[in-house]
């Protein structure tokens, strides 16, 4: 069997992966606040846990995985933009508006992450369908001494557990000094964290011993993952910005209710990503959300191959040339998997990439090596290459079933394309009459609206990107149609 190598936030340094239980190998991911679009920030883990989990049920078996990914349905962000909804003329209650804001935005999440060809998890908990283990789970707290009430609040007491920071190797003292806190009359110490806060007659609230109210966030994922992964699990993951507080919370929450048992074995973290070379944020204008990429036309898969270029461990940039390249790759890598039936087993060298500590770049490199490798073939091993090819492609979530409709000429680009073969006739047309000025100058203004002139003998042949933005893509079209034929 293949050994899987991850590196682990927690020990810092890359582990074997051995499986709690081999016969059902058990992740859990922390998944999106349900209030607004995922942006692109939000959709790198989900590629990079897609990528792991494909890996883990080619390496045990789709039946011997089982993959959590939550939704967190109650919150104050969601219960800001319902009663936005409210205040702009809704005449609905607000709990129905809220059940509303969350169903639509789950109903964008899906969407938008099957564009990006990431499978669904075996379970989608949300977390307002766990609210009894919850508060089961805070009683058990309070019940220990790790935990208390306060003015209708329940806080976990962090100096109650000794190991607190070492997630993210910072002793309290350090957190406190570094850190921006809640400071609250009824805490203990400004770094204890809410487990359960009252609610008013208007938002959202479950009855409890400390009265009506709702959970904090950390304590959601400590109930749902025991639930449905029991009290030890094998993997647990997130992008970096959530291993403090969130993670250290989890593990605190949950090896205080259940002191024997490890909680989550290995702690997997994705580096955060950038815009072309900035953070992304709304402040610097570069801010976009997967479903704006999408609507620019640019396909989902090849965001995902954008994301597969870059170690998951490695700051990610996006920029709009990444793009251009992985949508060319992926053209040329769908012709020369036209037709194909996928082998029955990947090629072992890509496998090997992703099972050390999910080198994807690797992966996609040893893709470029196979398919030049399958050009310079003999007919007798040409095919069965191609066939590997594929079937190792969609391990890592590429050349998926269907994923190539992105890939058919639209009505803009079947027009650029007869536009230009006019223009390859016209251009040959001066050549042979010794019109080199005319025919050079056309190259060149074709040369200026990035179409490239291939040149042999009496043929004529184009090379471009058509822009992803229908508007962009119509000025194209309209710029070569002005380029002149004849000479003035």
């Amino acid at each position: 069997m293949v050994e899987i190598q991850l590196t682990n936030t927690r020990s810092r340094s890359k582990e074997r992966l051995v499986p709690i239980d081999p016969q059902n190998l058990r992740m859990y991911l922390c998944g999106p606040t349900v209030y607004d679009r995922a942006h692109l920030g939000n959709a790198r883990p989900v590629v990079v846990f897609d990528v792991l989990y494909r890996l883990l049920r080619h390496v045990h078996g789709a039946r011997h995985v089982t993959y959590v990914r939550n939704f967190t349905d109650v919150d104050d962000k969601i219960n800001a933009a319902a009663l936005a909804r409210q205040q702009q003329g809704d005449p609905r209650p607000l709990e129905e508006l809220i059940r509303e804001r969350t169903e639509e935005t789950i109903g964008w999440y899906h969407a938008d992450m099957d564009a990006l060809g990431a499978l669904r998890p075996d379970h989608e908990p949300r977390a307002t369908d766990y609210i009894p283990q919850m508060i089961a789970m805070i009683e058990d707290l309070v019940a220990k001494g790790h935990a208390y009430a306060a003015e209708g609040h329940v806080l976990f007491d962090v100096r109650s557990f000794p190991d607190y920071g070492q997630l993210s190797g910072r002793s309290v003292d350090d957190m406190i000094a570094g850190a921006r806190v809640e400071i609250a009359p009824f805490k203990r110490d400004p770094m204890d964290f809410v487990l359960w806060k009252p609610s008013d007659a208007e938002l959202p609230g479950w009855d409890s011993p400390w009265g009506r109210g709702r959970p904090g966030w950390h304590i959601e994922c400590s109930a749902m993952s025991e639930a449905l992964l029991g009290r030890s699990f094998d993997i647990h993951g997130g992008g970096i910005d959530l291993q403090f507080p969130h993670h250290e919370n989890e593990i605190a929450q949950s090896c205080c209710a259940h002191p024997h048992d490890e909680f989550a074995r290995i702690w997997l973290h994705n580096e955060m990503l950038q815009v072309e070379g900035r953070k992304m944020s709304k402040s610097l204008g570069n801010f976009f959300t997967v479903r704006d990429l999408l609507d620019q036309g640019i396909p989902g898969e090849v965001i995902r191959f954008v994301f597969l270029m870059t170690h998951y461990r490695k700051p990610m940039d996006w920029t709009a040339d990444k793009a251009r390249e992985a949508e060319a790759v992926l053209r040329n890598w769908h012709i020369f998997s036209e037709n194909v039936q996928p082998a029955d087993e990947p090629d072992s060298i890509v496998v090997d990439a992703l099972a050390d500590d999910l080198n994807t770049s690797a992966a996609l490199t040893r893709l470029h090596a196979l398919l030049k490798e399958a050009m310079d073939a003999g007919s007798g091993t040409f095919s069965e290459l191609r066939r590997k090819f594929l079937a190792s492609a969609r391990l890592m979530g590429l050349l998926l079933p269907g994923s190539e409709e992105w890939t058919k000429p639209s009505k803009v680009q079947a027009e650029i394309r007869e536009t230009l073969s006019a223009l390859g006739i016209a251009l040959q047309q001066h050549r042979r009459a010794k019109n080199y000025d005319r025919a050079d100058a056309i190259r060149n203004q074709l040369l200026d609206l990035g179409v490239k002139v291939q040149l042999q003998g009496t043929d004529c042949s184009f090379s471009w990107i058509t822009p992803h933005n229908p508007s962009e893509a119509q000025q194209l079209l309209e710029e070569i149609k002005a380029i002149t034929l004849e000479e003035k």
